[in-house]
């Protein structure tokens, strides 16, 4: 579900504003098991500290009572702040998205914003698991290269995910092919030389060879590399 509202600023610009009966139930399952956690923190801890810097710290919905209903100085104490659960329950399934695309059809609008996602995890996979921060280097080329050889290992990344049909975590297919080793034998071709695991074994049912025992000549690796489609 949507509504748009047009918005009056220097810039044409509107508002579409969804909901989600599943992200619904999603927001409050999520805020549940952030409100267990709240409340198991209040039995085993004498002293709270906040979290400032996560928004979606179990603590926020923790609030220290220093006073009784008539202003009355007491023993302070811990409770749980049902004004904020009530407050972020109210806004639970609803997404909003400020556009100036003015002829763009909402339902392409929403569409775009929900693959916004793949965006953010790009950047993730590229800061975390391929290292592409922080640079120690200074010169522009080399700064350019750095990047450039990220983004390369991002797309050969997801040409394989999506080759195995998204089953396994980037960690486990970095993994495993860090610990694929070919040696080079000059003459025959390629002669394998690590561990064989259910990734290996649908990469070679994708690719069609089989490099755990299968010598591998320069010619069929470039064939392959040829055949290989890019999504």
């Amino acid at each position: 579900f949507y509504k748009e509202i047009p918005l009056e600023s220097p810039v044409e610009e509107r508002l579409i504003v969804t909901y989600s009966p599943k992200y619904a139930a999603y927001q409050k399952n999520i805020r549940n098991k952030q409100i267990l956690r709240a409340s198991n923190m209040i039995q085993t801890n004498g002293k709270l500290k906040k979290n400032q810097k996560n928004p979606n710290d179990p603590a926020r919905f923790i609030e220290k009572i220093t006073t009784d209903k008539d202003g009355e100085v007491i023993e302070e104490y811990y409770s749980l702040d049902q004004e904020k659960i009530k407050d972020e329950s109210m806004y639970d399934g609803f997404y909003a998205v400020t556009t100036n695309l003015e002829d763009e059809d909402v339902k392409a609008i929403i569409k775009i914003s929900e693959r916004r996602w793949q965006i953010e995890e790009c950047f993730r996979i590229m800061k975390t698991d391929f290292k592409a921060r922080p640079v120690y280097l200074q010169n522009r080329d080399r700064i350019e290269a750095h990047f450039l050889t990220c983004f390369i290992s991002l797309i050969i990344y997801r040409l394989l995910a999506n080759k195995l049909n998204n089953k396994y975590t980037v960690a486990e297919i970095l993994k495993t092919i860090r610990g694929m080793e070919l040696v080079d034998t000059q003459y025959n071709g390629y002669i394998p030389a690590y561990k064989r695991t259910q990734i290996t074994d649908d990469l070679h049912e994708i690719f069609g060879f089989r490099t755990d025992y299968e010598i591998t000549s320069k010619k069929k690796m470039r064939n392959i590399i040829k055949n290989t489609k890019t999504v």
